[in-house]
């Protein structure tokens, strides 16, 4: 029988501002990916967001970003490998101690947006954030884009990583996504993405843009949560993937946080 896990971006408002519908979400995915304040988040939204993943049973990982709450994450900045390192180590550390207060553990950590789309292609920011990951706990696992830098360096780490694929989003003939400012680079119906998402699960393919079959591997698929009907596609994918057999279950944890 085969598994699959689904994870969302959570714990992305700020302040008095807010972002989807965490709670809702919680209910149907298998890991959340929590913001750690660079990109969004906050202290009191960190812990909030912790303690609701506790009380789903969801897996617990750290979203380390870019710094920078404007832009939300998603433009990129010119960081060195070295400054790669120590960001994603701060953040780690971070919601490491609102998961430890809660009595529960990190189990994995995906970078967010423009980091996450820079590691895929430049080994040497790949290289960085994994050998932070690994120095904080080589147990924790390492959620990159399927085929990228990224998965690679979290495997030479000798870390236990997680290839992730998009249900919503376009691939290229190369196995990169689409980037998010050409258009329909977000794909909006929710059959269509349901169609991908089943491809990519059962036969290991996706169709890129360009209408060629593109192989991949998928061991997590991410359901974006800021969009109008997050809620309702993300309960619409579980219901067809467990249709299919498929089981939904977080990647298991070879070993103990710190």
């Amino acid at each position: 029988m085969k598994a699959i896990d689904i994870n969302s971006d959570l714990g992305e408002s700020f302040g008095a501002w807010r972002m989807g519908n965490d709670d809702a979400l919680l209910a149907v995915v298998s890991s959340a990916n929590i913001a750690c304040g660079f990109h969004a988040g906050d202290p009191d939204i960190m812990r909030h967001t912790v303690a609701l993943a506790v009380q789903h049973g969801v897996a617990i990982g750290a979203h380390v970003s870019l710094p920078d709450l404007q832009g939300f994450g998603r433009r990129e900045l010119a960081v060195t490998p070295n400054e790669a390192y120590a960001m994603t180590l701060y953040q780690i550390g971070a919601l490491h101690g609102f998961a430890q207060a809660a009595g529960t553990l990190l189990r994995h950590v995906k970078p967010h947006g423009a980091l996450y789309n820079m590691a895929a292609r430049d080994i040497r920011l790949a290289e960085a954030i994994a050998s932070a990951t690994r120095d904080f706990d080589p147990n924790l696992r390492l959620f990159g884009l399927a085929g990228s830098a990224l998965v690679d360096a979290g495997l030479a780490a000798g870390l236990p990583v997680a290839a992730e694929a998009f249900a919503d989003r376009r691939y290229r003939d190369d196995g990169s996504l689409q980037p998010r400012r050409e258009p329909d680079a977000v794909i909006t119906e929710g059959d269509e993405a349901i169609a991908q998402a089943m491809a990519m699960v059962r036969e290991g393919q996706v169709r890129a843009v360009d209408g060629s079959i593109v192989s991949l591997q998928a061991d997590t698929l991410c359901v974006h949560g800021d969009g109008a009907h997050a809620v309702a596609f993300a309960r619409q994918l579980r219901a067809a993937l467990e249709a299919a057999d498929i089981v939904i279950a977080a990647p298991h944890i070879t070993g103990h946080t710190t």
